[in-house]
């Protein structure tokens, strides 16, 4: 009988396959091991060889944030993270809104110089747009079409006495700087007018003008009245007695 050849090469040849094996995943456990340590502090690695108490984990991968080789094609986005509703898909240059007030562009605002071009509107235009005005509410019978006149007139109103107002202190504070000019001149130190100071001129100069005219009387009556109005307004009814009550 022959004899049957033996297994001896085949299990060598297996032994030194897991062997190979064992050795390639302890080097891998090892790199393994060398990467997580080349992350963690001198501080931790300290206390950890200290009391043992404390193990050293491998950080979270943290996700790269999206980038673009160049500035001309789009950012790369993570496709693990859902996609936004609205997102910009064409870059496109922002728009740059600039105010002519504050630009440097536009040039410096001369307030003295814009008020005399524009001193046609509160001279001219303006009253003579409220009396059209008038003139419409006397003939309209419309309710609504009535109210909306009588709002614009008392805009047209207010914005011609609010004009007047700037105008008289604009020429206040004027005077006053031209009065200040000469006195530094001769080496005085310079006063600058107040907010409350430049009213008590205006007031002055009203006064002034109404005595002039004739009409200081009556101004005052219909002030009086007024503020005779506004008063009781706020005064406490008498109350009821009992007496009258029954009566």
């Amino acid at each position: 009988m022959k004899k049957q050849p033996s297994n001896e090469f085949g299990m060598s040849s297996k032994t030194h396959d897991v062997e190979s094996e064992e050795l390639s995943s302890s080097e891998e456990d090892e790199s393994e091991i060398e990467r997580e340590l080349a992350e963690v502090t001198f501080e931790d690695l300290q206390k950890a060889k200290s009391n043992g108490s404390l193990s050293v984990f491998k950080k979270p991968d943290q996700e790269k944030k999206g980038g673009r080789a160049n500035k001309n094609r789009p950012t790369e986005v993570s496709c693990k993270k859902p996609v936004t509703r609205f997102r910009e898909v064409v870059q496109v240059p922002k728009k740059v809104v600039r105010d002519p007030r504050f630009e440097s562009l536009c040039g410096n605002l001369d307030v003295e110089g814009f008020r005399k071009r524009y001193d046609f509107l509160f001279k001219n235009n303006l009253p003579a747009e409220k009396e059209e005005l008038k003139k419409q509410l006397k003939k309209s019978n419309d309710p609504k079409a009535i109210d909306q006149l009588k709002e614009r007139v008392s805009w047209i109103e207010k914005q011609v006495k609010f004009e007047s107002t700037k105008q008289t202190d604009a020429g206040i504070l004027a005077e006053h700087k031209k009065k200040e000019r000469e006195a530094a001149k001769q080496g005085k130190q310079p006063f600058y007018l107040k907010k409350s100071e430049i009213r008590k001129q205006r007031l002055i100069e009203k006064y002034n003008k109404l005595k002039a005219s004739g009409k200081l009387e009556s101004f005052i009556e219909k002030r009086r009245r007024k503020n005779a109005a506004k008063d009781h307004r706020y005064m406490p009814y008498r109350r009821s007695t009992n007496s009258e009550q029954q009566s």
